[in-house]
């Protein structure tokens, strides 16, 4: 069982740029901020509320939110139209060949849901620095370590819309101002930076057993201070490289407290996101975590990722929209005897994991065996050529299988916990400052710290020709193994900016744009028309 409280009330539902314009307030609950925070069970349920949140806007999971900006505007995943599915108002086809607009629908969805998050957190925040700790019945101590997470969460959430609008409003209460006006990118980067060193040292440094699976721990801080500072560059102009450098050292080191005390990578690639991962992982630096048979929510892949009959393959209860698939690019871009290749993606025939029998298609081969394939074409249709984002099938495409849910019945079903941070991850930050550093020369240090984490996607026997030399480990081959290992985990659109690929890079069916002001996102119309304070995004009509 994991241990992390379930939410009881949730918080405030206004926030900073709510389109609403009538300001009476309506009381639907007995429970307000005027009698409420009285109890540790009340504060903590304010203190997690926008954890909870946090799985609509950063874990793939059927929302329009920062995941799927950040993977389906890159050069790994994507949502063709399969058949008559998956159009869905061209707005998977915008995100694939770069032509959003400030109406795009799914943007200014994510914008919405990173601003309720803020509000979550800003509402939070101020009733917890108005009232003192007595009254809430918890200690002093106890009352700075929850602003301190708090605070952490909130510069989490201006971290993600850094990196999506880059220029976005600094909101430190609810409400005020009614129409704030939008800070720059390098305003809302100092914002972040000094927010986590604020509060840096008063984060808690708890195991698992204590209560902070899925919550803000100091390793979590160092990693947003590490992902801060290796984005410096592409997102304010000035290299952090050193300041980057420092933070991945902690984690390395094992400082930070980590989701299970001590830190360390895992032995397998299969260990960081499987059904026990929130015990049995070493790596996992910052989760979001869920216990199905506990509380009956998970993490909701199935309804972007999932076949139709998904579900009999794994055994488990659910389908999906047959949507989000692997690009045969990408695809092609692991070795055959990569077992990430083998172990991460579905392909080939489907079998019913009870029966054994072959799993049936249900659109273009109803009542024939499903047999995924790398490519995105009509072979229905006797044509073998064309491959667009409009000329899928059911079956097209390399499937999702990093997460396994397990079978209904498992006594772990679907406990998988959502992985934002992992130590694999600094490590591969460490290299890539290394080679900066070096004037984009692998140096031994950055070959062994990529080599370390990428031996365990190789049979020992194939180790010996897979292990990357000062010679072989390139810019372009570090981009290429960040995406190898990466793959899923919502950060392959900032990876392609930062070395410089988002614009100018080829990829199946994606022309280069050549356009710089599509690195970072359009302000939604709707909030420039009702806040007139906005500033858009250059590049965009407002």
């Amino acid at each position: 069982m994991k241990n992390i409280h379930k939410v009881l009330v949730a918080a405030s539902g206004l926030f900073a740029l709510s389109a609403c314009t009538d300001l009476t307030e309506h009381i639907y609950s007995d429970n307000t901020t005027s009698n409420f925070y009285n109890t540790e069970k009340e504060v903590i349920s304010a203190v997690l509320r926008p954890y909870t949140h946090s799985c609509a806007v950063f874990a793939c999971q059927s929302r329009q939110n920062y995941w799927q900006m950040n993977e389906l505007a890159a050069d790994q995943l994507a949502w063709p139209v399969k058949g008559p599915h998956g159009y869905d108002d061209g707005k998977w086809i915008q995100y694939h060949y770069h032509t959003w607009t400030n109406m795009h629908a799914a943007i200014e969805d994510s914008w919405n849901l990173f601003f309720m998050g803020l509000g979550f957190c800003n509402d939070a925040i101020t009733n917890l620095e108005q009232r003192d700790a007595a009254s809430m019945s918890i200690t002093e101590e106890a009352r700075l370590a929850y602003l301190a997470e708090l605070k952490a969460n909130r510069a989490y959430y201006y971290l993600g819309m850094l990196d999506l609008w880059g220029n976005v409003p600094i909101v430190t209460k609810v409400g005020e101002p009614e129409m704030p006006e939008t800070n720059s990118r390098q305003e809302v980067f100092d914002f972040v930076e000094s927010e986590i060193l604020e509060v840096l040292d008063d984060l808690p440094l708890l195991s698992q057993e204590q209560q902070n699976c899925g919550r803000l721990t100091r390793a979590a801080g160092y990693a947003m201070l590490a992902t801060l500072y290796l984005n410096a560059e592409a997102w304010t102009g000035t290299a952090r490289w050193d300041d980057c450098i420092t933070y991945c050292d902690k984690l390395i080191k094992g400082e930070g407290g980590g989701q299970n005390g001590t830190m360390e990578l895992d032995k397998d690639i299969l260990t960081s996101f499987s059904r026990t991962n929130s015990t049995d992982s070493k790596e996992n630096i910052l989760v979001l975590a869920y216990d199905y048979l506990a509380s009956g929510t998970y993490c909701n892949w199935a309804s972007d990722f999932f076949h139709f009959n998904q579900k009999y393959i794994y055994g488990g209860t659910a389908n999906g929209n047959d949507g989000i698939v692997v690009i045969p690019s990408a695809y092609d871009a692991f070795a055959d005897n990569d077992l990430r290749k083998s172990e991460w993606m579905l392909i080939g025939p489907q079998y019913d994991y009870e029966t054994g029998e072959p799993v049936v298609g249900t659109s273009e081969y109803s009542g024939q065996p499903l047999v995924f394939v790398k490519e995105i074409k009509r072979f229905s249709e006797g044509n073998t050529e064309e491959s667009t984002m409009y000329t899928g099938e059911e079956n097209s495409g390399a499937r999702f299988n990093k997460y396994r849910t397990g079978a209904n019945g498992d006594p772990n079903y679907w406990g998988n916990d959502w992985v934002l941070y992992r130590l694999t991850e600094m490590y591969f930050n460490k290299a890539e400052c290394l080679m900066r550093k070096n004037g984009g020369k692998a140096t031994q240090e950055a070959v062994d710290l990529i080599n370390t984490c990428r031996q365990r996607a190789f049979s020992a026997e194939d180790w010996e020709a897979a292990k990357y030399t000062v010679a072989t480990l390139t810019m372009d081959e570090l981009l290429a193994e960040r995406g190898r290992e990466f793959i899923f985990e919502g950060k392959r659109r900032t990876d392609l900016i930062r070395f410089g690929k988002f614009t100018t890079g080829e990829w199946w069916d994606h022309k280069a744009t050549n356009d710089d002001h599509l690195k970072i996102y359009p302000i939604p119309y709707q909030q420039t028309t009702l806040n007139p304070n906005l500033k858009q995004n250059e590049g965009y009509d407002q």
